[in-house]
């Protein structure tokens, strides 16, 4: 299993601790991983991404991903930059809330999560990345969800852990919209 995810969106939206919790709990499962962290000029409201490489069964031969199995795009300037590069098959998770187009690919699973809509309905914005990863999660199956619960702890800065159950939740609803299931479009 080698799994290979591009996570993109606005510097803010939390891309950076999706990635690095996604590496984290897959380390927590003995696999092999690499992250890497990208920032646009700006820190918050510009361009971030960072590229996961986990593998269960060999080590990471290189951090660097050009065809991901999986791009989660949590605005629409990271469709727009990075879909074509999701290879046939591949898992596309968008952020309905701020996506405002359709994905152009017909050969991929896409799976849509109006990630900042439920945030909203759980009081704090911030945790619409979780509800992303959750659904990700859920649908890939690469990582346990407890092993990305058990996380939180280590990633996230101490003045933080109040907030670790409203991610906890945040995430479980995420999961609740997907399978493992992939559901191909037409």
């Amino acid at each position: 299993m080698l799994e290979e995810v591009i996570i993109a969106g606005f510097g803010g939206q939390g891309v950076m601790v999706m990635g690095y919790l996604l590496a984290y709990a897959a380390m927590r499962e003995g696999k092999n991983v690499s992250w890497i962290p990208s920032y646009g000029p700006e820190m918050r409201g510009g361009t971030a991404n960072c590229s996961v490489v986990i593998s269960r069964d060999s080590e990471v031969a290189s951090p660097i991903v050009s065809e991901p199995t999986t791009l989660i795009a949590m605005n629409r300037p990271s469709l727009d930059k990075f879909e074509r590069m999701l290879v046939p098959g591949g898992l596309l998770v968008v952020n309905a809330s701020l996506v405002d187009r359709e994905p152009e690919r017909r050969d991929i699973d896409i799976l849509k999560v109006p990630a900042n809509d439920i945030a909203n309905e759980l009081g704090n914005m911030r945790v619409a990345n979780m509800v992303v990863l959750g659904a990700f999660v859920a649908r890939r199956g690469c990582v346990e969800p407890a092993s990305v619960i058990g996380s939180l702890e280590k990633v996230l800065p101490p003045h933080h852990h109040d907030l670790i159950p409203l991610n906890e939740e945040a995430f479980a609803r995420g999961a609740g919209l997907a399978s493992l299931r992939p559901s191909m479009q037409p």
